[in-house]
């Protein structure tokens, strides 16, 4: 075994931004939709509604994302106590998205840009369970199709019609529009009056959705009555989606590679420890004809720290042959 410290010129840092699917049943869309009903009747389903690629009864069964309804007023759920009416747990899911994505307290959501704009008052909220995707959301993959009583949408993110990344507060996001693949469809893909369908913030893995561009496209609407039962409005856009029968969606992730570049010139790496090749008792190289044309195999390159502890190991697939008159590079990738 022979070392070589390795010098500066022989590492290169690289970055690779990779794609994978974000579903656990490993396709890219999510066609089939099933809800828990013990989630649903216990005290979490007051504030939001876990959605799995199977039932939930079955062993394989993952959240893949939840559902959550807000609204500034408290309005569409139940309040914690019937003498503060606004104080319900969509209020505090308001709040929650309001400090989480907006940074101010006294901030609004508001879908759309330029003059086809809207305040929101209340949204759903589409949660993407945080062991789905790794580093963010991949802009572009976003496609989500929506039925109702007026019929079908596709919605996808503007990410292909923007030339300029969009922040709120520190937040990536891109607006939701009638389209797909990251394209809107011819006029915006927006709803007059209404703005766009709703705001997606990849890093964050959470998805906004504007129900009154819903509600003027295809007739699915939130209840905003005032002591409505909890879940009623997660319940509402649920059976939506489960109509449209489509939700693809990818991760994103970027993988920084450390390459090194390990040289083995002419002079090195010609003799081994190997007993086989040296006498144990005279330190004598047994056979004569390897004293000066000595011939060995690489077959692996173990990676030490100054302390001369092993780091890390690199097998290569075939052993290489080394004498004096070969020379040989071998790139290790390090991923982390």
């Amino acid at each position: 075994m022979s070392f070589k410290r390795l010098d500066a010129e022989d590492f290169v840092v690289s970055s690779d931004s990779i794609s994978a699917t974000l579903w656990s049943t490993g396709a890219p869309t999510l066609t089939s939709f099933y809800t828990s009903s013990v989630q649903a009747a216990g005290s979490s389903g007051n504030y939001y509604l876990s959605v799995y690629q199977t039932s939930s009864t079955l062993p394989d069964a993952a959240t893949q994302f939840d559902i959550v309804y807000a609204d500034v007023a408290g309005s569409g759920s139940t309040p914690y106590n019937a003498v503060i009416p606004k104080n319900s747990p969509s209020s505090t899911i308001y709040g929650q998205y309001r400090a989480l994505i907006l940074e101010d307290e006294n901030a609004s959501f508001i879908f759309g840009t330029d003059t086809n704009v809207l305040t929101a008052e209340d949204y759903w909220v589409l949660s993407v369970e945080r062991a789905r995707y790794k580093e963010s959301l991949f802009p572009g993959s976003f496609n989500l199709t929506l039925s109702g009583s007026g019929g079908i949408i596709h919605l996808t993110d503007n990410s292909k019609d923007v030339l300029v990344n969009t922040f709120i507060g520190s937040s990536r996001v891109f607006q939701l529009v009638s389209g797909s693949n990251g394209s809107s469809i011819a006029g915006g893909g927006y709803v007059t009056n209404s703005g766009s369908y709703g705001l997606l913030f990849p890093e964050l893995g959470t998805v906004l959705l504007n129900p009154n561009a819903i509600s003027q496209s295809i007739g699915v609407d939130t209840n905003r009555t005032a002591g409505l039962a909890n879940g009623t409005n997660n319940a509402i856009l649920y059976d939506s989606i489960n109509l449209g029968e489509s939700f693809r969606l990818n991760s994103q992730e970027t993988i920084t590679s450390d390459y090194l570049f390990i040289r083995a010139r002419n002079s090195e790496f010609n003799y081994t420890e190997n007993p086989t090749f040296i006498s144990g008792s005279t330190g004598e190289v047994i056979y004569d004809n390897f004293i000066n044309n000595p011939q060995t195999y690489i077959t692996t390159v173990g990676m030490y720290n100054d302390s001369n502890e092993l780091l890390a190991v690199a097998k290569i697939s075939r052993p290489l042959i080394k004498d004096f008159t070969k020379e040989a590079l071998l790139r290790v990738k390090l991923d982390f």
